[in-house]
């Protein structure tokens, strides 16, 4: 499962950097604060940009394990990850980045998260993450990540996670109707069975919760404004085929909203940041 081409995870990079909750970014570097070497899973791994924000937050010593299904995006990850650093070269079939005064080890690996979970967590990792993954995942996905995560006492944790708040600059009378419909698609199969979409943020602490970890959350939303025009110019016909896609909401409304031109966006994301009793 992945969907999602290179030209538009570069596009929304700057704009998910930035977005990240900082205070559950500080939390997670102070619980690895004391490990000198540390070993990550990240699932969904896109072009590398989890990895590129994440791993300021760790030790010098990182072994990152990145899955994904898109082999086009796993060869992507590769080539921008040794750009990112600066320095890289390859190491028994692996790559090795060095980046302010870090040595970041990384492993790709092609896997359906949909139906070879067991297969992702064959090791032990410290901490596994993700980015932009779980609204796409379903409720029962969720449950059996926590599981692992837990079986591994692992530290767990996930950003921009989509919790259906959607507001336009300028503002359309159609907004609320649109919004709506949107957040009906985004509870549609995306490769994992019916979509947990909003509810996301919710099951995930839940889930943690009762496991009695340590859970927190932080918001995560995406403020575009001038600068964004590119994203939010991308953002806008999708977010209107999705609507279409429901049908939802007459054709006439959908095009009469697209009609208006939009210089801003609010969309709503929230970080989670799960630690081990």
């Amino acid at each position: 499962m992945s969907g999602f081409d290179a030209s538009w995870l570069d596009l929304r990079e700057p704009a998910d950097h930035r977005s990240r909750c900082e205070d559950l970014a500080k939390m997670l570097a102070r619980h690895f604060d004391w490990r000198g070497q540390i070993s990550v899973l990240d699932m969904g791994c896109g072009t590398g940009s989890n990895l590129r924000a994440t791993a300021p937050c760790l030790g010098p010593d990182q072994h990152w394990t990145l899955i994904d299904y898109d082999a086009a995006l796993l060869e992507a990850a590769q080539s921008r990850l040794a750009a990112w650093a600066g320095r890289a070269e390859k190491c028994n079939g692996r790559l090795v980045l060095h980046k302010d005064g870090k040595r970041i080890t990384v492993e790709l690996r092609r896997a359906d998260l949909a139906h070879d979970l067991d297969r992702v967590f064959t090791s032990r990792p410290d901490l596994v993450t993700a980015s932009a993954l779980f609204d796409l995942a379903s409720a029962d996905f969720i449950s059996e990540v926590a599981a692992e995560v837990v079986r591994c006492r692992a530290a767990f944790y996930t950003v921009l996670t989509y919790n259906g708040q959607q507001r336009w600059t300028p503002k359309h009378d159609a907004d609320a109707a649109m919004a709506s419909a949107f957040r009906a698609h985004q509870t549609r199969d995306k490769g994992f069975g019916e979509s947990a979409g909003p509810m996301a943020p919710a099951l995930l602490l839940a889930a943690f919760d009762a496991a009695g970890y340590s859970v927190s959350e932080g918001d995560s939303a995406w403020r575009l404004e001038a600068g964004d025009e590119a994203l939010v110019g991308e953002l806008v016909p999708g977010f209107a085929a999705a609507v279409r896609e429901t049908a939802l909401v007459p054709e006439e409304k959908v095009a009469t909203w697209l009609t208006l031109s939009r210089n801003g966006a609010l969309v709503g994301h929230t970080d989670t940041l799960a630690l081990p009793p």
